[in-house]
This record gives C-alpha cells, structure tokens and sequence, in this order.
C-alpha cells in the first residue's frame, strides 16, 4: 500500500476512536440521566459494608458503563459528605470490576457483525429523542449505535490495514523480546500515558484489540498495555478532585494506590498469571496452531477474559486490606492547613470534569447549607456585638461582620454562576424546578446577611454616639434575637432533611412569633418614648434592630418556602 493509503486508514482509526469515546459519553449521560437522583439513594442505601459497597460500584459502573463516572460520582458524595473515604474506596473497587463490561462489549464488536443493529438503532433512537418522555432512551439507543458503529469501522480499518502482511510492523514489534520483563513494563507505561492523554480506557482498550486482533501485537505485550489502562484512567478522577477537599482527594488516590498495587502483583507473576488466563479461553500464547482468522476471533476474548480475572482478583484480595488502603492515602495527602474561617472560599462546589447535573445540583445544595451556616453564625456576632463594652473588641467583631456580608455577596454570585452553568445542560423537569428553587434561596440567604449587617451598623452608631439602651430594651432585644436564631436553626434543618422528613409548621410558627413579639414591642417602645423612658433615637435604634429580626425571620421563611416548595398555611 503507498503512504496515501495508509494515511486514509489512519485518519479512518482515528475517526473510528472519536466516534467510540463520543459513544460512549452519550450513552452514560444518558443512563445517569435515566437513574437520576436514585444513582444517589443508590450510593447511600448500598453502602453500608464493604462488600455491598463494591457490589453497588460494579452495579453502578455496569448501568453507566463508564468507571470514570463512577469513580467521579463517588470523588464528589465524599466531597459533599455523603460517602465516607472506606465506602468510597469499596465503591471504587467495585468500579473496577464493573468497567470490565466495556472489554467484553469491545470484543464483542471485533467478533460480530453489528451492522444490522447499528442503523435500526439509530432510526428508533432519533425517533425516541424528540419524544419529551422518551429522549433519554433515544439519547442511550444513539450513544450505543455510535458505539458499536465505531466497532464496525474500526474492524474494517484494522483488515484494511493488513498488518500481519506488514513486514516494518512485524519487524518491529518482533525487536521486542516477549519474555522480558523490562519491554512488558514499557508497555504497561505507553498504555497508562495514552490513557491519561485519551482519558478513555475503552478508547485504548479498542486500538489494543486493534493491534492484538491483527496478529502484530503479542499477546502479552497487548495485556500489558491493559495493565497500563487501568493506571491511565485514575487520571480522571485524581483531575476532578484537585480542587476538592482533603477526603475527596484521598478517595481518587486510593484509586490510583488500589489499581498500582494490582498491577505491580500482576507484573511480579506475569507470565503464569497470562498463561493461566489464556489457558481458560484455550488460546496458546505463542500463537502456534492458530490461523490468522482464528486469532482475531479469539485475542479480544483474551483480552476481556485477562481484564475481568485481574480486576476481580485485585478486588478479592484488596478488599480485606481497605482499612490499611485508607491508612496509606491519609498518610500520602495530609490536610490542608487551617485557613481562616472567614476567608471566602466555596467549599463543596467544584470544577471537576464529568459532572452530572445531578451530582452538581447536590453540591449547589451542600453550599447552600454551608451559606445558612455562615449567616446563622453572622447573627451570632451580631449578638455578642451587642454585649461588648470594650474599643477594640467592638471594633474586631464589626470588621468580622463587615467581612461576612462581602462573603454572603460572593457566596450569592459564584453559586448563581454555578447554577446558571448546569442550567445550560439538558435538565429534568424536576431538576430544572430545584435550580429555580436554589437561586430563590441564595437571594433570601444574603438578604439575611444585608439585615444582620444592618444591626451591626446600628449598634456601631450607638457605640460611637455613646447611647445605652435601658435593661429593659436589651431583654427584649435578647429574646428578639432568641426567637430569630431559633429560625435560623430550623431554616438549617429544612436544608439538609429530605422534604418528606421537614416540618414547615415549625419554621412557621417561629415567624408568626416574631410578627406578634416584634408588634407588641412597636406598641411598647410608642409609650415608653412618650413617658421619656428613653431618647427618641434610643428608640429608633432599638427598633432598627427589632424590625431587622422581624426581616431575618421573614427571609427564613422564603428559603424554608423555596426548599419545601410549601406555602405559609399551605399543606
């Protein structure tokens, strides 16, 4: 063939693998899609021991058919504390073993014609995708005929390509010495940096079978390069945790530690573990009595039946050892040094890669939660502004206020940033109504830090214009702030219970008590104004600082409306 020719075949290859991994992309959104929030009761319910937190890794990674998205998934619940770090690494061991699907799917399309179900596929799914109830099924129907699609034509690429008859390909791969353990680990290498490069195992999964299935590539050095992808496809989950926190981190290293440890066993028995496995299949390693044919037919077998023994073998011994696993990963990435608390940071939000919309709505919500936090305790400070006699303290406290309402003001924005990016994906219904609902609380959340900030700057003009309130106003004041950080409390519960398990008639009944407190001082502080137990504006300062709790309690309710989607009097 002239370079002409072989440079056609090329870029055919390389279509061929973009068309695999954008397959593949599109069927497991969609699966993630089609599962929804149960991925995530899934992930919670399942993972109560080790050994049914793997299997709800494996039954995870078989549904979305990518490890990848699974390990992701699991990066971002430790993230946003639903998962603890020896759940997760039971989860990403199942993982492993769930991405073997994918191998015997790839030898599956180097062994049988799929042709006759690729374009049907593809009709009914183009039908389903502009059938609102249906789309995400014509999405999964799509995202499989490209994949098989990218099968077929990677198949007829590699016998088009005729390397058996390639004298330069024979001969190179030839210059390798098969039974040296030096050329198996560079293998195993190549095969993890086209992984990281690719971040598509089953994109290099598909060029091995390629190679092995023409009769070039040994057989070991095809499973080295095996080896090598599941070193590569850690990449993916240590990118998305970077910025993550420190057992979000360890969780994607003890992916990297669990795969390493498998692989370094692996080389250290290499060639009877091989043997063995091939001895399974009834495949000679060197090849002899097999015909070209044959081969082809059998070697991407091989491959699936080698990734699926090593994968549960590793599990099987590992999974005794995940208290040891987590030990090593504390060990290896320690915990950030304590920042200033009031430093604005966003704590569960993330840039990762491979999100979910729902995976990134649940880290919206965790924010949100962490918000309310930091507005309950901005009226915490607001109280002890109120209690503090001395300069310099007063001072300190009202700067740490003021530098809480900036925070509450970045907390709004970069949040709604958030939100507005995952509403530019394709949403549920029910997921676009939780977006809607989260922007709606974010705005009441730094409403409350406007108001707390409010009180902080009446009590700053008091302490300058050396007023007093009489003993009298502060207990009224104290138990106005009493009822108001109660609110606040409920508020918080509201944000992190499940809707069914909220009690909105508590949160309701508070305000109603703030209304009816916040009247009767209005009519007090009247009279008292009249019969000159205190100044004018003493009193106007008090009521400032009433009427702002009254507000507070008012924005709680909002959030509290937002989250439940329950109106004051509603059911």
């Amino acid at each position: 063939m002239t370079t002409t020719d072989y440079a056609i075949i090329f870029m055919k290859i390389l279509g061929s693998l973009a068309l695999l991994i954008y397959g593949m992309k599109v069927m497991s959104e969609a699966l993630q899609k089609m599962a929804g929030s149960q991925l995530r009761h899934i992930l919670g319910a399942m993972t109560t021991n080790r050994f049914t937190g793997m299997l709800t890794g494996v039954f995870i990674t078989c549904a979305v058919q990518s490890s990848s998205a699974t390990t992701v998934m699991t990066v971002s619940f430790v993230n946003a504390g639903l998962l603890t770090l020896a759940q997760a690494i039971s989860v990403i061991m199942g993982a492993n073993i769930g991405t073997t699907l994918t191998a015997w799917i790839m030898s599956l399309g180097f062994n049988v014609d799929l042709t006759l179900v690729v374009f049907p596929a593809f009709f009914v799914g183009i039908m389903l995708i502009y059938s609102k109830r249906r789309r995400y099924v014509g999405d999964f129907l799509f995202g499989i005929a490209f994949l098989f699609f990218a099968l077929v034509l990677l198949s007829a690429a590699g016998k088009q390509l005729d390397l058996e008859h390639n004298p330069e390909a024979i001969h190179f791969f030839a210059s390798f010495d098969v039974h040296s353990h030096l050329n198996v680990i560079v293998f195993v290498l190549i095969g993890t940096l086209i992984t990281c490069v690719v971040q598509s195992s089953a994109a290099v999964m598909a060029i091995t079978i390629l190679l092995c299935s023409t009769g070039v590539l040994p057989i070991y050095f095809g499973i080295a390069l095996v080896l090598g992808e599941n070193i590569g496809t850690t990449a993916t989950a240590n990118l998305a945790a970077l910025g993550a926190n420190t057992q979000a981190r360890r969780a994607a290293m003890a992916h990297l530690v669990f795969n390493v440890f498998g692989v370094i066993w692996v080389l250290c028995l290499f060639y009877p573990f091989v043997n063995f496995v091939c001895s399974l299949v009834g495949y000679d390693p060197s090849g002899a009595g097999f015909s070209p044919a044959q081969k082809a037919k059998i070697l991407p077998i091989v491959l699936a039946a080698f990734h699926t023994c090593f994968n549960v073998t590793n599990t099987f011994i590992l999974i005794w050892f995940i208290p040891q696993i987590e030990k090593v990963v504390s060990a290896v990435i320690k915990p950030k040094k304590n920042k200033d608390e009031e430093d604005f940071r966003l704590r569960y939000i993330q840039t990762g890669i491979m999100k979910t919309p729902e995976i990134s709505v649940l880290e919206a919500s965790k924010e949100i939660h962490l918000f309310a936090e930091r507005m309950h305790r901005m009226l915490g400070m607001v109280r002890q502004l109120l209690e503090i006699k001395e300069g310099n303290e007063f001072v300190k406290t009202f700067s740490r206020i003021e530098k809480y309402e900036s925070i509450s003001d970045n907390m709004e924005i970069e949040i709604a940033k958030y939100l507005d990016q995952v509403s530019d994906a394709h949403l549920s219904d029910e997921t676009k109504e939780k977006v809607r609902a989260m922007l709606r609380e974010i705005s009441e959340l730094e409403s409350i830090g406007d108001s707390c900030y409010h009180m902080a700057r009446t009590l700053n003009r008091k302490f300058t214009e050396k007023e007093e309130f009489t003993q009298e106003q502060y207990s009224h004041i104290h138990q106005m702030f009493a009822i108001t950080d109660e609110a606040m409390r409920q508020m918080e519960l509201t944000l992190v219970e499940h809707r069914s398990d909220t009690d909105t008639n508590k949160s309701f009944n508070i305000e109603n008590e703030l209304n009816n407190y916040r009247a009767q001082l209005r009519s007090r502080n009247i009279i008292d104004v009249d019969d000159h137990k205190y100044t004018y504006a003493i009193g106007t300062m008090y009521m400032d600082i009433v009427n702002e709790c009254e507000r507070v309690g008012d924005y709680v309710i909002n959030v509290v409306e937002a989250r439940t989607g329950l109106k004051k009097g509603g059911v």
